[in-house]
């Protein structure tokens, strides 16, 4: 049985291995749930599941492979002819009849009366307030009215009121194209990581020091600098003019940001680069920063992020004098490029969707000078961005 739910999985191209499987029969071996199917499902959903957007995947499979296990209870479940639960048609009620409608009591209750009435029920019904079936103030059937009901064989919910939904589920794969959540996007950031220990000793060991008390045949502790990111980056971020639209996803990323790497510089610029950034946006008429300086004062091992929708002048970008905020001796454009001569590993991440790229003829300026290293900030899109600065 779990070797043919694992064969589903790989064939719904759900991304598990052979060791996740194995880890799982351990945990069942080791009996570290009930004997609860809805223990089992979470149990081989934390060993199987690694990446979110795989969650509709595995309960798809799940729900095919394991039908009809999971029961609330001893004869709840019943084959119920399909015929029944078409809705023909629609009782409408006033708010006074509703209030008059009163609930079973109870889950408990609602179960026993569901099979009392399984057993009972011969045929399709429709219109009342006792058998199983559509349009009436049964607490059991479809497209009808009740305060504490089980819906059965309904496409979606209209009150809010059922304790029990009898449907067939359909699932939704996660977009990987949407637009991204703090929470999110720090998942899609970890895959840019070069761990290092540095530092004052501060954790322990262990390996260690089990390898040295074997060998001096006394206890010897032994301890290590802590784990660290070494990675460092450089972010430019676009701030003003369109980019106003995109100031709570950038809020977004910027918090991931901080919160990922340890070793990180953050600028703002308008539109393009040239020769003066700033850190905060409320002085940066008298607190602007040599762009040679900044460029002269991190390493080439850094990463450098660019962050802006691209959209401007095309002349912004090619030609001296072209910004709209100060004369610029020279294009944008030569900034970008000095840019991309230090630093080896440089993107431009677009919070506009990709699909409206083409349409911006500065867009597409941008795209040529960063080498192509443009990705939108999507799930997706900022997962193949790490893998780019990862090389």
């Amino acid at each position: 049985m779990f070797v043919h739910f694992f064969h589903e999985l790989k064939k719904a191209n759900v991304p598990v291995s052979l060791r996740e499987y194995l880890t799982l029969l351990e945990a069942l071996d080791a009996d570290v749930i009930d004997r609860k199917v809805e223990d089992f499902y979470y149990l081989s959903r934390a060993s199987l599941v690694k990446d979110e957007r795989n969650l509709d995947k595995f309960d798809i499979v799940f729900s095919h492979v394991f039908k009809g296990l999971e029961q609330v209870g001893e004869g709840d479940l019943a084959q119920i002819p399909e015929e029944w639960l078409r809705a023909l048609t629609e009782k409408f009620l006033t708010e006074e009849e509703k209030a008059e409608i009163e609930a079973l009591g109870g889950w408990e209750k609602i179960m026993e009366e569901l099979q009392k009435r399984l057993e009972e029920q011969k045929e399709r019904h429709e219109g009342g307030n006792k058998w199983i079936g559509t349009g009436g103030t049964s607490p059991f059937g479809a497209n009808g009215y009740n305060p504490e009901g089980v819906r059965i064989g309904q496409k979606e919910g209209r009150h809010g009121k059922a304790v029990k939904v009898w449907d067939k589920r359909e699932y939704k794969n996660l977009d990987d194209q949407i637009e991204l959540g703090t929470r999110n996007i720090k998942v899609a950031l970890r895959r840019l990581r070069r761990f290092a220990r540095e530092g004052a000793p501060t954790e322990l060991d262990l390996d260690g020091t089990i390898k040295s008390t074997a060998h001096q045949g006394y206890l010897d502790i032994k301890m290590v600098p802590e784990r660290r990111n070494k990675i460092n980056v450089l972010i430019f971020f676009d701030i003003g003019g369109s980019m106003d639209s995109h100031i709570k996803l950038c809020e977004e990323l910027f918090s991931a940001a901080r919160t990922e790497f340890k070793n990180l510089e953050y600028f703002y610029f308008h539109n393009c680069l040239y020769e003066g950034v700033w850190k905060d946006n409320r002085r940066r008429h008298t607190e602007k920063l040599s762009t040679w300086d900044v460029l002269h004062k991190y390493p080439s091992d850094y990463k450098v992020i660019f962050v802006g929708d691209a959209t401007m002048s095309p002349y912004e970008i090619t030609y001296a004098g072209g910004s709209v905020e100060h004369w610029n001796e020279e294009p944008g454009g030569i900034w970008l490029e000095r840019v991309r001569q230090i630093y080896e590993s440089c993107i431009w991440i677009n919070p506009i969707p990709e699909r409206h790229w083409e349409y911006t003829p500065s867009l597409q300026i941008i795209k040529q000078i960063m080498g192509e290293n443009m990705f939108p900030l999507t799930l997706e899109g900022l997962d193949h961005a790490m893998r780019e600065l990862s090389r």
